[in-house]
């Protein structure tokens, strides 16, 4: 299997601005080469330019500019056009399925923060001095910088990556593993029911709250939006120190928002995969439940709109993204695979509707947000468990019927494993 490993690098002030040049350079490389398909589509004959015709140009676009191109790693060159070419492909094949295509854009300074390296040992290093104390990574063009590697690396490393986050650097490293041993077996099984009041409840009548960061952050991150709202709006090199510390200010805020967002899903799903053999979740469409309401126009007055109840929804929408459902599920499928834990998505219709006692379905059974009465039996309990037990059935059956539940769920269909894991900085 492959794993991932995120570290803090402590570059030195030299370079800190070799590695901003990296990225520079990168950009403009991806840039060119997005013009350069732009203008062959609309000035050729609609003709295409791939990967491998511009991967071609790289030998002379070097040794035309080797003061900014140049001196940069041709491996990671070629890893910055397939990374245009896989934004082309995913253009294409939402174009393909009727969806929003979403061309590819040009990047901005602050668009472009990773630089990826294929292969270690070309262009960098991974511990590259394993003679000093201290573990250092070593990038062409930059040098050896220091690693603040909080945890050993296991297996041999595959792929190297630079990323800027704010004033921070970071490396990221994609290892190849064999297959972990699994947890012993504890013989429990859960579903969970995702939620906004709690973060979820299980089948058992537990809650883990909601920790709500972003609401509990909104109060500072106001205030620093309208100190950056006081500024003019002027290009980057334009300005002022106390502009630059305001827009600093607000990447920090949400910054740490995120971290803590982050922290609280690993947490969670790891108490998950050590108490349980078996979880099972809701197959949430987390992108069709943050979806603005549509207008309702009025029938009898042109130009007039009935409400929809847009800003009650768009309350709903940033407390379903303040809790995280996404990144939370992602990384508990991630821990699940590694602990040799079975989880399971399954269809979320009706969960919270259904009595667990007799199987009736009825709207009228959940009167409240959170109490669930069955018309049909009298059974009552919280709604929320309620949705975990019907949750847990569906699993175990789905599991039962057909070994081929193991598809993954639709948040995560069409992205890698290894994506996956760079995005959720498994621990």
């Amino acid at each position: 299997m492959i794993r991932a490993y995120k570290f803090l690098i402590r570059p030195t002030m030299g370079q800190s601005i070799a590695l901003g040049e990296m990225l520079r350079d990168h950009c403009s490389l991806y840039n060119g080469a997005l013009q350069e398909r732009r203008d062959a589509y609309r000035h050729a004959s609609k003709s295409s330019v791939r990967y491998g015709q511009q991967s071609a140009q790289l030998k002379e676009i070097r040794a035309f500019d080797p003061e900014r191109q140049g001196r940069w790693s041709f491996s990671s060159q070629q890893a910055t056009l397939r990374r245009l070419d896989k934004a082309f492909a995913a253009f294409f094949r939402r174009v393909k399925a009727g969806e929003t295509p979403g061309y590819p854009r040009f990047r901005g300074v602050n668009w472009f923060d990773t630089v990826d390296f294929p292969k270690d040992g070309d262009g960098c290093r991974w511990d590259s001095t394993p003679n000093d104390p201290g573990t250092r990574v070593r990038f062409q063009g930059v040098g050896h910088v220091k690693v603040n590697q909080h945890r050993p690396v296991v297996g041999k490393v595959k792929t190297v990556s630079a990323k800027r986050e704010g004033k921070r650097w970071y490396v990221i490293l994609t290892a190849e593993q064999a297959t972990p041993e699994p947890l012993p077996r504890t013989g429990s099984v859960t579903g969970i029911d995702m939620g906004v009041s709690d973060f979820l409840a299980d089948s058992g009548g537990g809650f883990v709250p909601n920790p709500r960061h972003g609401r509990k952050a909104a109060a500072s991150l106001e205030a620093a939006q309208q100190a950056l709202a006081r500024f003019p709006r002027v290009r980057r090199d334009k300005r002022t120190r106390n502009h630059q510390r305001a827009v600093e200010r607000v990447a920090d805020l949400y910054r740490k928002v995120r971290r803590r967002r982050l922290d609280h899903a690993h947490k969670t799903a790891l108490d998950l995969v050590r108490e349980h053999d078996f979880i099972a979740h809701e197959d949430l469409k987390i992108c069709n439940m943050v979806k603005a309401p549509a207008p309702k126009p009025d029938p009898d007055t042109p130009g007039v709109f009935l409400a929809n109840r847009a800003a009650a929804k768009a309350g709903l929408n940033r407390s379903i993204s303040d809790a995280g459902w996404g990144v939370f599920l992602t990384i508990l499928h991630a821990k699940a695979e590694s602990a040799g834990r079975d989880v399971i998505a399954v269809d979320p219709r009706d969960t919270s509707r259904t009595c667990p006692e007799c199987g009736h379905v009825a709207k009228e059974s959940r009167p409240t947000q959170e109490k669930f009465h069955c018309v049909s039996c009298g059974h009552s309990a919280h709604a929320d468990t309620v949705g975990a037990r019907n949750v847990l059935r569906a699993g175990l059956a789905r599991r039962e019927a057909s070994p081929a539940w193991r598809e993954a769920p639709s948040f995560m269909r069409g992205r890698s494993h290894v994506s996956i894991v760079q995005e959720t900085d498994t621990r």
